[in-house]
């Protein structure tokens, strides 16, 4: 009978020595994972931060090239001058006020991307990103698109309305207005790789 109580007493004492040994290696499983998530929420967060500054150069490129495109055809009275800026077109002048408006905003969101950095599993900042991104590119390619009408028309003209191309005398004007065109959108792949960026940060558990 000692015999029988003696087994019967170690039974439960092997069982929570098992279960006081299986505790440590569950939590520390799972601290690995968060680690791991962590780690790669954080290396998305620099890109992010790194890609918002080279769309701020983009941005801040194409808004200053726009403003600067002036041109003055060189004549020998000077009471008889040929002139084309890019205030004389309203579409240019939405395009050198919204690409200053988007690089204004992009200095702003770069705090917000610090503190994904710091804060690599906080989701408000990374939301808010998101949805301010979305709008910026938006606004962005309403800018750029407008300013590539006006100058296809520039280039090329309009039979149909006597619209006729000013840029064979307006050579350097249209070099201007094109580059700042095309630094425009590249602003646009930019917000474009930043609003997926934000996706996959929010989607990864």
């Amino acid at each position: 009978k000692m015999k029988n109580e003696s087994t019967v007493i170690d039974v439960p004492a092997e069982s929570s020595s098992a279960m006081k040994g299986s505790a440590p290696l569950i939590g520390v499983a799972r601290d690995h994972t968060t680690s791991d998530s962590g780690g790669y929420k954080r290396g998305l967060s620099i890109f992010d931060f790194l890609l918002r500054l080279a769309a701020i150069i983009a941005a801040s490129v194409a808004a200053g090239t726009m403003f600067t495109s002036d041109e003055t055809l060189p004549f020998f009275t000077q009471f008889l001058q040929f002139e084309a800026g890019y205030d004389d077109l309203p579409t240019f002048q939405f395009f050198v006020i919204a690409m200053s408006m988007i690089s204004g905003y992009l200095l702003l969101s770069l705090p917000f991307s610090v503190v994904t950095i710091v804060r690599p599993l906080a989701t408000s900042p990374r939301l808010l990103l998101l949805v301010l991104d979305t709008a910026a590119m938006a606004f962005n390619m309403a800018a750029a698109s407008s300013a590539a009408a006006i100058g296809y028309l520039a280039h090329n003209g309009n039979q149909n309305t006597n619209w006729l191309p000013i840029c064979q005398q307006f050579g350097d004007f249209c070099q201007k207005t094109s580059g700042a065109v095309v630094s425009s959108f590249v602003s646009v792949v930019f917000f474009i790789m930043l609003v997926v960026l934000s996706g996959v940060a929010l989607k990864r558990h």
